[in-house]
């Protein structure tokens, strides 16, 4: 795979984690988002200038969990599958698990009238995401990762999407890779099972890692796991 095949892959994830509305070097409130939505069509508009600048290279998109929903919805617009060679998913927003069960139900509600206000029980440093100390200490010191609490408008924006998600998991038909920490309690392996099972893709492959958290790529196996997205890759070119 060439080196500039990549580099369109990490260009995709950077705009999706880092310049995501509310979240890294984005502008505005940050961990507020108005819509996913707003997302999913920036990561078609990025698509469309990179393929047009660089006809007839391969491209595939890479996304990790919310930021995989985004890549997600928006390969299931046939516009879209038809343009990408392939995607790779890493503990992917297809499912979550809310604090009570009553925050899905006054969720709508509660993000109309206080859309900013923060939840204190969904801290995400308090999460366990990775088995790697010293990883984790080198994430939350990097000044673009949110670790306030998440806002009202934003935990509903993550609900919205994965139920839409839930409900449409066959209309994907672009070849992807998932890989998923048996062990994350931060979004759910079982929905990315779910995903594996009724996505409509000929080219299709599921990881779910045993014992692993929830940031794959921050695991002290982190380079086996980048080894196989890589492998893949290469299989899809």
């Amino acid at each position: 795979m060439g080196a500039r095949v990549l580099v369109y892959i990490f260009f995709v994830t950077y705009l999706i984690l880092l310049f995501k509305p509310g979240n890294g070097g984005s502008d505005g409130l940050h961990g507020y988002v108005h819509s996913l939505d707003y997302a999913v069509d920036d990561l078609k508009s990025f698509l469309d200038k990179v393929l047009s600048e660089n006809p007839g290279l391969p491209c595939f998109c890479f996304g990790h969990s919310t930021g995989a929903a985004i890549v997600l919805k928006a390969v299931m617009d046939p516009k879209v599958e038809d343009r990408v060679s392939g995607v790779v998913f890493t503990s992917p927003a297809v499912g979550i698990q809310p604090s009570h069960p009553f925050v899905v139900l006054l969720a709508p509600v509660i993000s109309f009238l206080l859309p900013t206000f923060q939840l204190s029980t969904s801290n995400k440093k308090g999460m366990p995401v990775s088995r790697d100390p010293e990883a984790l200490v080198a994430k939350y010191s990097d000044p673009l990762v949110y670790t306030g609490f998440i806002r009202v408008k934003t935990g509903y924006e993550i609900l919205r999407i994965t139920a839409f998600l839930q409900q449409n998991l066959k209309r994907l038909r672009a070849p992807f890779l998932v890989l998923h920490g048996a062990a994350d309690t931060v979004t759910d392996p079982d929905a990315s099972r779910k995903l594996y099972e009724e996505a409509s893709s000929t080219y299709k492959t599921i990881k779910l890692l045993e014992g692993f958290l929830h940031d794959l790529l921050f695991e002290p196996e982190r380079d086996e796991i980048m080894k196989d997205i890589i492998d893949w890759l290469n299989c899809r070119e």
